[in-house]
């Protein structure tokens, strides 16, 4: 009975004793391995920290004293200029009041002066937990030391925030700590951090915003400057004073907080305006040469942040694509009178590339402008429209590319109405010419033929065609954007490059190269990219020459120069003609954009405002002329080539007024037109030989061929009588016209002047009536509207 008894209790006893062992061991167990891993992961840490930190960049006394800005190089390695102010006021750590000091630690690193390493692990895990809060960058974790090595050596692009660069930094800040005490650091600092205008250092910026030392600021003032370094342009007194006292009120909270100040310094500090003591805003003295390239600069500035660098805080060694020589001969030319403007307040924006590279070497944003810094660039404004100079990259390049058109395809210039609307475009001339090769319009900029070939190719596809040549035109516009699309000079010179580059685009480019101080190299060359057919471009640049032998573009003809460009013009919109009526015969916007082997050059002029005036006599054909000086005077030491046709176009000889019909290479009533292989006629007159068509290709490229200048027209030599008392060339348009000989050559002079200068027709008053009256038609009015609403639709040429 006994052992009975005992053996539930020993039962029991045995049940519990082995549990109890197993459970501590598995938690002696979890502990062990838990320190185990932790020391894996600490001594793993250290070893990468130690890894990454043996290739940190050096630091020197020298780096940390210099200003923080980025220098600018020409690409054979030559000293361009600083982005900085041209003097920078140092201030010694015993002229540094201490009270700046006092707000500078406050705001950006209380503990600054109780830290050993340069380093702030409280700070650092309490950035951590609020940026995983937020789920981004909210709070930073960085010291004073950490910001002045940042500043010194590394970049601040958010690309390079990687762990390989923040262990290099913690490394370099232990260092600098070890080295300087906490007054030198901080003098660094004070002395490095931009401030914005230009200005670096809080002692410049002193001067600069109150025109006083800074020993001399009062509380509110000090603790402003305090502030700037944070975000120096968000908290700009000028522009943004209401941000500026914020971020100023924040740092007196900090001083309060950090027991700096008293409660009756804070209150009366707050309670004092941001603008007071602020000196009246100036533009800083700048060099010469900084006046001169001030657009170029300005490009630089925005391509280097769009590539995630800051230029003003990260040392940066910029090697830009500018050609200095070229961009004093531009800026010389639209200022010095060498180039004729209507007067003084007509404006300018020009751009020139290389095509084969994209490298923009040189930029003009105006005329006659004040001595400012990175002020209005008109190169690269886009609110403008480009008139006919369009039609190659939204018209008639598509046709080529996409419809294998040849330059004899035939089109109709005649009676043409918007679809779904009454609103009848004209051309300039009030006239209607007929049936035309698409070489002859594009030559002679007629606005019927560009408009139904757009219409052809599709405004959905065309616009896709632009947009690979960087012109950004909506695939829902309507078709009067055949005739005139926004654009900059920036980016028609980029377009028409890639028809001086044989098809091949590449982007316009200020920077080839950015260095950092740590050694990172960014190089910024592209081998470009095919966005047409190299028979596209072929065909378009041959006929784009002749818009400057017998077309539009001749006043920027340079004899013996093989060249293409096209014109543009825009005439002022009905209600602006309200305004100023005297304005009703001059075009509101005038281009030219024209190209070698070597150079692109996009060319806008007209006026910032109405009030200004309006381009007129010889300002008419500033953009021409301009585009003539400036060329002549870049290819005066280049080699002049031709290009060479490729496999992919042949060449026929055609009856005048077909569109196919090959005749004897010496017929005459014909011309030679181009065409893409596999899409041209058959040629019965193969006896010609190769010579034989490049001596004749050669001569039709390089002069008026007086034999082929009425050979687009559609028309028989019937006509040739009627010409005989001038050049066929100059009476091109009097003979297209249905109007008796008589009429015709008394017209002949003026119609060549308006095709020279692109006149548009002077009586659509009556088309923009027709435009508002069709604006409330039916369901289908979203394209008829974007034809209609656009006042210029029938204006552009």
């Amino acid at each position: 009975m006994a052992d009975n008894n005992q053996r539930p209790s020993n039962s029991r006893m045995a049940k519990l004793h082995p549990k109890g062992k197993p459970r501590k061991r598995i938690w002696l167990q979890i502990i062990k391995w838990f320190f185990i891993v932790a020391m894996l992961v600490v001594v793993s840490g250290v070893g990468l920290f130690a890894y990454y930190a043996k290739d940190a960049p050096s630091i020197s006394q020298a780096q940390l004293q210099s200003g923080g800005t980025s220098s600018l190089y020409t690409r054979d390695g030559k000293f361009l200029l600083s982005l900085g102010s041209e003097k920078r006021t140092y201030v010694d750590n015993n002229e540094i009041p201490k009270e700046l000091k006092n707000a500078i630690v406050s705001v950006e690193d209380r503990r600054f002066y109780k830290e050993g390493i340069g380093l702030d692990p409280i700070r650092i895990i309490g950035s951590v937990l609020v940026n995983a809060k937020s789920k981004g960058v909210a709070a930073g974790g960085s010291t004073i030391t950490q910001q002045l090595v940042k500043l010194s050596v590394f970049s601040t692009a958010a690309s390079q925030r990687t762990l390989r660069r923040k262990a290099q930094e913690a490394w370099l800040s232990m260092k600098v700590e070890r080295e300087f005490s906490k007054e030198q650091i901080l003098e660094f600092y004070i002395n490095k951090v931009y401030m914005n205008y230009g200005n670096y250092g809080m002692g410049t910026a002193a001067d600069y915003y109150y025109g006083k030392d800074l020993k001399d600021l009062d509380l509110a003032q000090t603790a402003l400057l305090a502030g700037m370094p944070n975000a120096p342009v968000t908290y700009d007194p000028y522009v943004y004073p209401e941000k500026a006292k914020y971020r100023r009120d924040i740092v007196l909270k900090a001083m309060l907080r950090n027991d700096k100040i008293s409660k009756a310094q804070y209150k009366q500090a707050v309670n004092e305006p941001i603008t007071q003591g602020l000196q009246p805003k100036k533009n800083n003295s700048t060099s010469e040469l900084r006046k001169v390239d001030d657009p170029y600069i300005k490009e630089v500035i925005n391509e280097v942040k769009s590539k995630g660098f800051n230029p003003y805080n990260d040392n940066l060694k910029i090697t830009v694509n500018i050609d200095q020589d070229a961009q004093q001969k531009l800026y010389d030319l639209v200022n010095d009178g060498s180039v004729p403007f209507t007067n003084d307040k007509m404006q300018v924006g020009a751009t020139i590339i290389d095509p084969r590279t994209g490298h923009v070497i040189a930029i003009i944003g105006g005329r006659k402008l004040p001595a400012v810094q990175l002020g209005l660039n008109r190169a690269v404004q886009t609110g403008r429209s480009t008139g006919s100079s369009v039609k190659p990259v939204l018209d008639y390049g598509p046709a080529i590319e996409y419809l294998n058109w040849p330059t004899s395809h035939m089109l109709d210039d005649s009676k043409y109405v918007y679809p779904g609307t009454n609103i009848q475009l004209y051309d300039w001339d009030n006239k209607y010419e007929g049936k035309m090769t698409m070489r002859h319009a594009l030559e002679q900029s007629r606005n019927v033929p560009a408009v139904k070939t757009l219409s052809k190719v599709g405004v959905a596809r065309a616009s896709l065609f632009a947009r690979k040549l960087g012109v950004n035109v909506p695939s829902d516009s309507g078709l009067s954007v055949a005739i005139g699309a926004n654009a900059s000079s920036l980016q028609m010179a980029g377009a028409f490059g890639a028809f001086a580059n044989d098809g091949i685009y590449h982007k316009p480019q200020f920077v080839s190269k950015i260095e950092t101080p740590d050694g990172l190299t960014r190089n910024y060359d592209s081998t470009g990219t095919r966005v047409m057919k190299e028979s596209t471009a072929y065909i378009m640049t041959d006929m784009l020459k002749g818009v400057m032998t017998k077309g539009s573009g001749t006043q920027a003809r340079i004899r013996n120069l093989y060249e293409a460009g096209k014109t543009g013009s825009v005439k002022y919109s009905d209600e602006e003609l309200v305004r100023y009526p005297q304005y009703k015969n001059s075009p509101k916007d005038s281009w030219f954009v024209g190209y070698t082997k070597l150079y692109s050059m996009g060319i806008w002029t007209g006026y910032d405002n109405l009030k200004d005036g309006t381009p007129s006599g010889v300002g008419s054909s500033s953009a021409q002329l301009l585009y003539k000086q400036m060329m002549s005077y870049l290819m005066s030491d280049k080699a002049n080539k031709d290009w060479s046709k490729p496999s992919t176009v042949v060449r026929r000889r055609i009856a005048n007024g077909t569109q196919d019909k090959v005749v004897s290479p010496n017929a005459s009533n014909s011309s030679w037109q181009l065409f893409v292989k596999g899409h041209a006629p058959s040629n019965p007159y193969s006896d010609v030989t190769v010579d034989r068509r490049k001596e004749e290709d050669d001569d039709i490229d390089t002069r008026v061929d007086t034999e082929d200048d009425t050979s687009s027209k559609g028309q028989s030599r019937s006509q040739s009588s009627s010409s005989s008392s001038s050049s066929r060339a100059e009476q091109s348009s009097s003979q297209r016209q249905s109007s008796s000989t008589s009429n015709n050559n008394s017209n002949t002079q003026t119609q060549n002047n308006n095709r020279q200068t692109e006149k548009q027709p002077e009586n659509n008053n009556n088309n923009s009536q027709q435009n508002q009256n069709t604006n409330n038609q039916g369901n289908n009015q979203n394209q008829q509207q974007n034809q209609g609403n656009n006042s210029n639709n029938n204006r552009r040429l």
